[in-house]
C-alpha cells in the first residue's frame, strides 16, 4: 500500500487512533511502526533512534502488536499462549509466570489460565491476545483493529476496558479502526487518512474526560466529534468537502 508524505509523531502516553476508509494504508503504517515493513523513502525514528530498539538495548524500550485476529495457539492453554513471547526471550520461568498472572488479571481473565482458547468466546480470546502483549511490558502498544469482528456490546465493553487500562498503565497506544464512535471514545488524538494514495488529511485532538463512561458516548461533545470525523471521512472517500454543500 502506497503512502504519500506521511508526517506523524506519537508522544509518550498518547492514545492515537488511525481512522480512514479501506485501502488508505492504516495497517501499512502500523506495520512500519512495528518494523514489519521498511519505508521505500523517508525515515522513521523510535524514541529518537533511527532503528527499532532490540531486547538488549540499555534503554529497554519495547513495543508489542495486537492483530485483527487473536492468533492464539489452539493446542496451548491460555497461560502458555500469554507466556510465549517471554519464553522466546528466554525469561526466567518464575518471572515469566508472574508476568502472565499479572497480565491475565489486568484483562479480567485471572481465573482462565488453565483453559484452552476453544473454550473461550471471541471477546475473551482477544483479551488473551492483549494480555500476551501486555506481558512484555511494552512502551508502545500497536493494535490493528482488534475488535472489528466482535458484536457491538462486546466491542464497547472491550473499548471501555482498554481505555481504563491505558489510563492505569500510562501506555502509549496506536490503534487502527474503521469506527468513528470507537475512535472518539478511545482516543486522545484521531488521525484521519484518505486513500489513493494513502495520506493523512487531519489530526484531531479529542478533549474529553479522563474517565470515559457510557455518559460520554451520548454527550454533546462526543456527538460533535463524531460529526466532525464523519465529514472528514466523507471528504476522504469522495474528495468533496461536505461544508461546501
Amino acid at each position: 500500500m502506497a503512502l504519500e508524505r506521511v508526517r506523524l509523531a506519537i508522544q509518550p502516553g498518547e492514545f492515537v487512533s488511525l481512522l480512514g476508509p479501506s485501502g488508505c494504508g492504516k495497517s501499512t503504517l502500523l506495520k512500519l511502526f512495528a518494523g514489519l515493513e521498511t519505508p521505500s523513502a523517508g525515515h522513521m525514528r523510535w524514541w529518537g533512534n533511527p532503528s527499532l530498539p532490540t531486547a538488549t538495548d540499555s534503554a529497554g524500550r519495547t513495543l508489542a502488536m495486537v492483530f485483527q485476529e487473536a492468533t492464539l495457539m489452539p493446542w496451548a492453554r491460555v497461560a502458555e499462549n500469554v507466556r510465549l513471547p517471554l519464553d522466546l526471550a528466554r525469561m526466567p520461568r518464575a518471572e515469566a509466570d508472574e508476568r502472565v498472572l499479572r497480565a491475565l488479571a489486568l484483562v479480567g481473565l485471572g481465573r482462565f489460565g488453565t483453559v484452552y482458547p476453544r473454550e473461550l468466546s471471541g471477546g475473551m480470546q482477544m483479551r488473551v491476545s492483549i494480555a500476551r502483549a501486555l506481558a512484555t511490558n511494552p512502551d508502545l502498544l500497536l493494535m490493528d483493529e482488534p475488535f472489528g469482528a466482535l458484536d457491538e456490546f462486546t466491542r464497547n465493553k472491550l473499548d471501555a476496558d482498554l481505555r481504563a487500562l491505558w489510563a492505569e498503565r500510562g501506555l502509549t497506544v496506536v490503534f487502527v479502526t474503521h469506527s468513528i464512535y470507537e475512535a472518539v471514545y478511545l482516543s486522545s488524538r484521531v488521525v484521519v487518512m484518505a486513500a489513493r494514495p494513502g495520506r493523512v488529511i487531519a489530526d484531531v485532538a479529542i478533549e474529553g474526560p479522563e474517565v470515559r463512561d457510557e455518559a460520554f458516548r451520548v454527550s454533546p461533545a462526543f456527538m460533535q466529534y463524531c460529526a466532525q470525523l464523519s465529514a472528514l471521512l466523507t471528504q476522504a472517500n469522495t474528495g468533496v468537502d461536505p461544508s461546501e454543500h
